[in-house]
This record gives C-alpha cells, sequence and structure tokens, in this order.
C-alpha cells in the first residue's frame, strides 16, 4: 500500500486491475490546458480531474479560490471512476506536485489512505520510458463510501482567534515574495496572516522530486522548532492547493496530523476587518 509517494517504477509494476490513476495536471493561468494535455498523451488508463470542476467546490466571492468540494460530490465522481474501499489511488501532474497533492489530500479528507503522489509527475514517467496513449480508460464503477477523515481542517474564524490564542503556528505555502506582499499578482491583497512562517512548497523538492525524508525531517524541525507538535500545525497557501504539498511533504518526513485552512489567503484577505501583515 502506497500513502504518500509511489516511484515511476513502483507504478510500474503495480497490477493494473487494482489501481486507479487520476491525472491532476493543471494550469492556474489556462484552465483548459491540463484537459487538453490529457487528450494528447496520459498515463495509460488514467482518468482526468479537473481542478476547478473536480477538486475544488463553488465559489462565492468570500471562500476563496479553490474552496473544498461537496464531499458527497466527490465521492459520487470517484465511485464512477471505479474507486473503491481498496483501491490503490495514484495522482500526478506534470508540475511540481501541488495539483496531485491536492488529490491525495481531499481522498484522505474523505477517509481513503491507499493514495499516493507519483514523485515526479508525468515528466518523471516519460523520462523513466514510461507508456503514454490517448485509448479512453475503463471504467469499473463502484461505491465509494466516505469514511473516518483522515484529515481535519480549520476555517476562518479559528485562525482569527489564533491570534489571541495561539494555540496553533500557521503555515504559509507561498513564495517568500507573495508572503511579504511583494509583487502579489493572483489575490487583490498582498501580504500574509500575522504570525505565520514561510515555507515555500517548491523547497520540498530537488530537481523536481520530493527530497528524502530525513532532509524534510530536519528542514520541518528547523522551521518549527525541534519537538514540535504537528497536530499545533495548519497550512495554508493562496487557496488550499499548494499548502497539500506541505501536508504531504510533513507525513513523508513522519510529521503526520497537522491541518488544513482551506480557504487560505484567498478567503482571509476577502474581508477588509481582518489583519494583514506584511
Amino acid at each position: 500500500m502506497y500513502t504518500t509517494l509511489i516511484s515511476c517504477q513502483q507504478l510500474m509494476d503495480e497490477p493494473g486491475e487494482s489501481l486507479i490513476v487520476l491525472d491532476c495536471r493543471f494550469q492556474l493561468d489556462n484552465p483548459d490546458y491540463g484537459h487538453a494535455a490529457y487528450e494528447q498523451g496520459r498515463i495509460p488508463g488514467a482518468h482526468y480531474l479537473h481542478l476547478d470542476y473536480h477538486l475544488s467546490g463553488s465559489k462565492n466571492g468570500q471562500n476563496g479560490r479553490h474552496p473544498l468540494p461537496d464531499g458527497q460530490r466527490l465521492a459520487v465522481d470517484l465511485g464512477a471512476l471505479g474507486v473503491g474501499e481498496n483501491t490503490q489511488v495514484v495522482a500526478y501532474d506534470d508540475g511540481t506536485g501541488q495539483y496531485a497533492a491536492r488529490a491525495w489530500w481531499l481522498l484522505r479528507w474523505l477517509g481513503h489512505d491507499k493514495v499516493a503522489v507519483l514523485d515526479g509527475g508525468f515528466a518523471a514517467w516519460q523520462a523513466a520510458g514510461g507508456a503514454v496513449d490517448a485509448e479512453p480508460p475503463q471504467r469499473r464503477p463502484c461505491r465509494f463510501s466516505i469514511r473516518r477523515s483522515l484529515q481535519q481542517t480549520v476555517d476562518a474564524g479559528a485562525v482569527l482567534a489564533n491570534l489571541d490564542e495561539q494555540a496553533f503556528t500557521v503555515v504559509d505555502a507561498r513564495s517568500p515574495d507573495r508572503f511579504r506582499g511583494v509583487g502579489e499578482t493572483i489575490d487583490p491583497v498582498g501580504g500574509h496572516i500575522p504570525g505565520a512562517a514561510n515555507r515555500f512548497f517548491m523547497d520540498n523538492l530537488d530537481a523536481g522530486r520530493y527530497k528524502p525524508a530525513a532532509r524534510l525531517r530536519a528542514e520541518w524541525g528547523a522551521l518549527l522548532g525541534e519537538g514540535f507538535d504537528p497536530a499545533a500545525i495548519v497550512h495554508q497557501c493562496g487557496s488550499g492547493v499548494t499548502a497539500c504539498h506541505n501536508l504531504l511533504a510533513m507525513e513523508i518526513a513522519g510529521f503526520p496530523g497537522s491541518r488544513l485552512y482551506p480557504g487560505s489567503w484567498s478567503e482571509w484577505c476577502s474581508d477588509p476587518a481582518r489583519p494583514v501583515a506584511r
């Protein structure tokens, strides 16, 4: 069973009948890119999930750019693809893993632990000589049952109260410039949640793959202090996507149990009454 990462060779060796592969390729500035790339060629048998349509819910202007999807709706989508209780799921994208990590986190949020991210994504698969085709994948619909969640969340109210209570540490996955409020081009307000620490999600990678567990463990320990409690860590980013990359990195490092603020900065800054640090 793979619950964090799977290598290209391990995926090649995994029996296809017990496996569902999810193609999560996406670009924020070109939302149609991922499906177009999928149609041109993908890992054989892979099904496409779109960040906006499948891996996010409806926006209302106050809940962020990529709010969590309705869990029941996502469960129906996953069941239609053939994801059952004992199915090993593998998610990939062709960027730096953030969209695949979002799918990984969402399946765990619904209680499914047999899900992993393909380390290095589609580029690594091609470099390893993995097969690519454009044949329609077979579907074996089944019932996806939501079980006890393996991932926990906090909302904006809890983050706001924490400014005084200091019950947990917020870690922002955005780039250092966006964290400082410099050159913000995605959200209408630049800056960060007061008191947050910054761990750019790209720092989890080395040459396109996740760093070894021991190295991640040392780096996260240096950021948060030796002996920190993962349950007292809350991750956020711009819209709750790249924060999942940090959550996965912590799992790889042996620090399970941290939480996600799904609305993240795009939700936080939508209310001018919430404080901003720069």
